[in-house]
């Protein structure tokens, strides 16, 4: 699913009425007929609950009276707010106004005045609906607009956003001052790039798509590089397993991790390659190391290899490691080795050499800072997975703030320059190509923000590399299934008590669900 910009959206939109032939007024009956179906799959039947829609004057206003129809259709108590006199209406806002007032009456309209009115439309309602802004708004908020937003946010109902929510730029997820705190965003025709990207993520709640038949063939003619992930997307990639199939043709992977009081990392990335498919995984590691490893995980194989005196792996362990690598079909280097400088320099000269499809992360990125260059020599394009911190490391700044101010341009600049795939990991993970592609992923939460889920993500990325899934198709099937069984996770535990081991409960039924049926909201 193609992500756009709102001058991409406009294009969309322009073409489809005046080149498809389908009218204004018929795409904002499909906006506000998919609103309300998505407010039912969320939230069940309307019928009977008392609904208040904040309409502004232009269009985003006319899917709201769209919405309000519909409710007041299926027995609600529902009324709008107008922010302006019914006069300002014009188009097809104008004609979704008469539409509504036709069949509830004048009274159900109430024009905004004041936040002391505003504040009095929100008490005792069920749910609220932002239709004041839509995609069109750069200049921050203010007067009547920003009461309204004030009044919505102080309400206890839920607040469902058309398209965007109020407030938030469309292209870069920034807050215009204030914003609306949607439980649910609903929006039209293609998922804007403000919806996954800044602040804009703590805004919007739950996002569900509207398709009002713009023709696919405009959006493939804009050759928009930016994709959202689904399991639609994902699911020709995944691998499966012919009836003949055993544990030597499903993959080998090869971990190299782990230090004193670091085991864990590399016993969560061993484990979570097994989650993802492969037949085999094998894990070098220190040999102190080795017999705590061992215990860990029964399935899994240990090579236990020469350490320095701070039991981290020393350059003695080289030799063995480049035939260690040469003899797995992915690898999978970084979590726990530790930022020893001997352990580093080894790091620096495997990935340089590397000949497999390799996952970077952790302690390799850490060994990567300040030789970022090695990267571009290496044989195969690595997949590289920073956090923000890592990341800003790797680029040379000094804080992550830098790094989270503009997460895709520096995740696509950072793949362009070093011919590596690139997965930012954080809120909204962003997986970017060399050659200018990028997907965000709509799964993970904030629950995943804990120890260790980002060494079962290496794990889960080996393993479809090992499966003969290609780099970039196994990032994004990796970032999407990791924070799928993450969601799935946080459903049973909620957020604060979510642990990095209990990922691995929810693998089987995320892989499940996307081989067979795919997300059941929007697909």
């Amino acid at each position: 699913m193609k992500i756009v910009t709102a001058n991409q959206m406009r294009e969309l939109d322009r073409r489809t009425i005046q080149e498809a032939g389908i009218q204004g007024k018929i795409l904002m009956e499909r906006a506000g007929s998919g609103v309300v179906s998505a407010m039912e799959r969320t939230f069940g039947a309307m019928r009977g609950h008392t609904v208040t829609v904040f309409c502004g004057k232009g269009n985003n206003g006319g899917d709201g009276f769209v919405v309000a129809r519909l409710l007041h259709r299926r027995r609600c108590n529902v009324r709008v707010c107008l922010l302006a006199q019914p006069k300002d209406l014009t188009g097809d806002a104008k004609l979704m106004y008469q539409r509504f007032v036709k069949g509830a009456g004048k009274s159900k309209v109430v024009t905004a005045s004041s936040l002391d009115q505003m504040s009095q439309l929100v008490r005792n309602n069920d749910f609220l609906v932002d239709a004041i802004l839509g995609t069109g708004t750069s200049s921050p908020i203010a007067d009547l607009y920003q009461g309204a937003i004030t009044a919505m946010n102080d309400s206890d109902a839920p607040t469902i956003a058309v398209d965007v929510p109020s407030g938030i730029q469309t292209d870069s997820g920034a807050t215009l001052g204030t914003a609306v705190h949607a439980s649910l965003t609903v929006t039209i025709g293609n998922p804007k790039l403000g919806l996954f990207l800044g602040q804009g993520i703590d805004y919007v709640g739950k996002v569900q798509y509207v398709d009002i038949g713009i023709p696919g063939q405009y959006v493939e003619e804009m050759s928009l590089p930016l994709e959202l992930l689904t399991p639609a997307i994902l699911r020709p990639w995944l691998p499966t397993r012919k009836a003949s199939s055993h544990k030597g043709t499903v993959g080998h992977v090869g971990i190299i991790a782990g230090s004193p009081g670091k085991s864990g990392a590399a016993a969560l990335a061993a484990k979570a390659a097994l989650r993802a498919g492969a037949g085999l995984v094998t894990v070098a590691t220190p040999t102190s190391v080795n017999a705590c490893l061992e215990s860990r995980i029964l399935e899994v194989m240990t090579t236990p290899l020469p350490e320095t005196q701070d039991h981290t792996l020393s350059r003695q362990a080289l030799p063995q490691l480049q035939t260690f690598v040469q003899s797995r079909n992915a690898i999978g280097i970084g979590p726990g080795l530790s930022t020893q400088a001997e352990t580093a320099d080894v790091v620096r000269t495997l990935i340089s050499r590397c000949e497999r499809p390799s996952v970077v992360d952790a302690d390799a990125l850490n060994a990567l800072a300040g030789h970022t260059s090695l990267l571009r020599s290496c044989p195969i394009p690595p997949i590289v997975t920073p956090h923000p911190g890592e990341m800003a490391r790797l680029v040379g700044e000094s804080s992550t703030a830098t790094i989270n101010q503009n997460r895709l341009g520096i995740a696509q600049d950072f793949a362009r320059t070093h011919a590596s795939i690139v997965v930012l990991k954080g809120a909204r993970t962003i997986i970017a190509n060399p050659n200018g592609q990028a997907s965000i992923s709509p799964t993970g939460n904030p629950g995943m923000a804990t120890a260790g889920t980002g060494d079962v993500l290496t794990g889960v990325i080996a393993g479809f590399l090992a499966q003969g899934v290609s780099p970039w198709e196994a990032a994004q099937c990796g970032v999407y299934l990791h924070g799928f069984a993450g969601d799935l996770a946080a459903k049973e535990f909620g957020y604060p008590s979510l642990m990095a081991s209990d990922l691995f409960h929810y693998f089987p039924q995320a892989m499940k669900h996307m081989l067979q049926s795919g997300n059941p909201d929007n697909e």
